[in-house]
């Protein structure tokens, strides 16, 4: 059997089953969202654009907010993922990608004319919504072949989102060396290859409901995560390292085809899963047991052959927005709009994200204020892409745990999470010497944790139907806080303590304010906001209680298979040793079962 299975892992059958597997699709989801975080390294290169295009603070958080503006509001994307195939998702996202961030490193580097303000804010508009479209596809692809299991796929891949930034940092220093500038070109080109590596390999398979408890199919999802854990640990002590140690070229190319061989090692996991899988189905034809054949399974064209919007046309949609069903159950988008849930989850997106994406932006600008080294700042942006990291897959597997053992709501996690944020906004608030460090780690890890969160409970409360444009609806919130808080308030506030500094003169260009009186107020007001985030999140605490001490995930469970065809079930037993079929014909039948099970 050992030799066999050797034997047959070298077969073009096999390779072909391993990239065709439910495995294979998470693992090419987590390179796709490995290379979907670059929005987070705005503050690498914001000062390259300051001082070569001659922009003042304000202008910076502009274009930030244009950034987050493309990243978060996703809704073209997914209403795209509701009527086309994933990798038709993919390719767009890699092409506008592409386009909207080459334009932004020709202008940077003097290619082309120094572009208007409203132009630029277009160009890296366009190229963060391609992330949208990775995220997209990827994710909804993962959580639709795998609902039981829903807060460790979104915590898992949405933790390599905030990997991303340390990956990108550790990349551009091997390949173009400590050149901001060019780090924009590997934005703009890294994200494409990436898609177009993945594209017919990440799609919607159909769903078998799985008997008894889920510990053993998620045994490689915890894998996984200790490969992932294995990457995050590599990338901070190389983090430790260069700023302890000078590294050449060289050194730095090293450090990152390691970096690479650690990224691509989950498809070790996806071998191993798939010959098990051959050595299961070996067995199984020596020895067939009674297999229990569910009816249930669906693809992506059957579960949205209905209209996406309302479910209904004229004035019975109107009606039926005001009438939802019960939580758990699939919702059309309008019934979700109009929900009380999701106007709650709208506010928590505009207080807290908007709050912790304004500290991410201007980091590198407090770092300056207070008066750290540029070699901290980068330790800074490249801490927050760690703590991004176990925050999104911290909470995406904890909460998972607690969910299932304790019956503690995801919701209540979420208020944890926007209350802890505060801590943070209030050491950059009051400048705390050295607290920094501590602020970037707590930022990051709130950040990064209040998104599996969040969209784990659109999936739960919503239901998966609409889940592609219902989870980007979720998030399109967040740029409208980004840009009161990063813009108004502390884009604002920073230019005019700058311009008393320099004598009442606007400040552009190298020019900056200086002390902790430069972004006091603007994040005294940031904390405030998010602390009023934390009093509305109790509302949604409360409105799904009932719903979260109950089982959550009972649709997708298999019922005791009963004796008939046409039972409510859907579920058909084959008995063993049913004389009505020929041996020949069960051994046929035997097949096609264990095959749709794996596929």
């Amino acid at each position: 059997m050992a030799g066999g299975g050797e034997v047959a892992m070298c077969t073009p059958e096999f390779v072909s089953r391993v990239v065709k597997s439910r495995w294979f699709v998470v693992f090419a989801s987590m390179v796709v969202m490995a290379a979907s975080g670059s929005t987070y390294i705005f503050a690498l290169y914001s000062k390259e654009l300051r001082s070569r295009l001659g922009y003042n603070q304000q202008t910076l958080n502009t274009l930030s907010f244009f950034k987050d503006l493309g990243t978060n509001v996703g809704i073209i994307s997914g209403l795209v993922q509701q009527v086309a195939s994933t990798w038709a998702v993919l390719l767009i996202g890699a092409g506008m990608n592409l386009a909207g961030y080459l334009m932004i490193y020709l202008a940077l580097t003097g290619r082309t004319a120094a572009p208007p303000v409203w132009l630029m804010c277009f160009y890296i508009c366009f190229g963060a919504n391609a992330l949208t479209f990775s995220n997209t596809g990827a994710l909804v692809a993962c959580v639709k072949n795998s609902p039981e299991s829903r807060g460790i796929v979104i915590g898992l891949l949405k933790s390599f989102v905030g990997l991303s930034g340390a990956i990108y940092t550790q990349l551009y220093l091997a390949i173009y060396g400590d050149d901001a500038a060019s780090l924009v070109l590997l934005v703009a080109w890294l994200p494409a290859a990436f898609n177009i590596f993945t594209v017919y390999t990440i799609r919607v398979l159909p769903y078998t409901r799985r008997a008894g408890g889920g510990e053993a199919y998620n045994k490689p999802f915890y894998h996984f995560l200790y490969l992932s854990i294995a990457l995050a640990g590599y990338l901070l002590v190389m983090i430790v390292l260069q700023k302890q140690v000078h590294f050449t070229h060289a050194a730095y190319v090293v450090t990152s085809t390691v970096l690479l061989i650690i990224l691509f090692s989950p498809v070790g996991v996806v071998v191993r899963e798939e010959y098990k899988a051959v050595s299961q189905l070996e067995q199984s034809l020596q020895q067939p047991p009674s297999i229990a054949v569910t009816t249930n399974g669906h693809t992506k064209d059957e579960d949205e052959s209905s209209p996406p919007l309302c479910g209904g046309g004229g004035m019975g949609c109107i009606t039926n927005m005001f009438k939802p069903p019960a939580l758990g159950e699939d919702y059309s988008i309008m019934q979700a709009l109009v929900s009380v849930e999701m106007l709650v989850l709208f506010v928590i997106s505009v207080f807290g994200i908007g709050g912790t994406l304004t500290a991410i932006d201007n980091m590198a600008q407090i770092g300056q204020s207070l008066g750290y080294p540029a070699k901290s700042i980068n330790t800074f942006v490249s801490l927050i892409s760690i703590w991004n990291y176990a925050g999104r897959a911290g909470a995406g597997y904890i909460s998972e745990i607690l969910l299932a053992r304790y019956q503690f709501p995801r919701p209540l996690a979420l208020t944890v999470v926007l209350l802890v944020s505060c801590i943070g906004h209030l050491l950059i608030a009051f400048g705390v010497p050295q607290s920094l460090y501590a602020a970037s780690v707590i930022i990051g890890f709130c950040f990064g944790a209040q998104w599996p969160l969040l969209f784990a409970i659109i999936s739960e409360v919503f239901g998966l139907k609409y889940y592609s444009s219902l989870f980007n609806f979720g998030s399109a919130a967040s740029p409208a806080g980004a840009y009161v808080l990063n813009v108004i308030v502390a884009g604002r506030m920073y230019d005019a303590e700058a311009a008393k500094q320099y004598g009442g003169v606007a400040v552009v260009g190298d020019k900056i304010c200086k002390g902790v009186i430069c972004f006091k107020r603007a994040f005294l007001i940031i904390t405030g906001v998010t602390f009023g985030g934390v009093l509305v999140s109790l509302i949604l605490v409360w409105r799904t209680r009932k719903f979260y001490s109950g089982d959550i995930y009972a649709r997708f469970k298999v019922t005791p298979a009963t004796a008939t065809d046409g039972s409510s079930s859907g579920v058909v037993e084959m008995a063993k040793g049913t004389e009505a079929t020929a041996p020949e014909e069960k051994s046929k039948r035997k097949r096609e079962v264990v095959n749709k099970d794996f596929y």
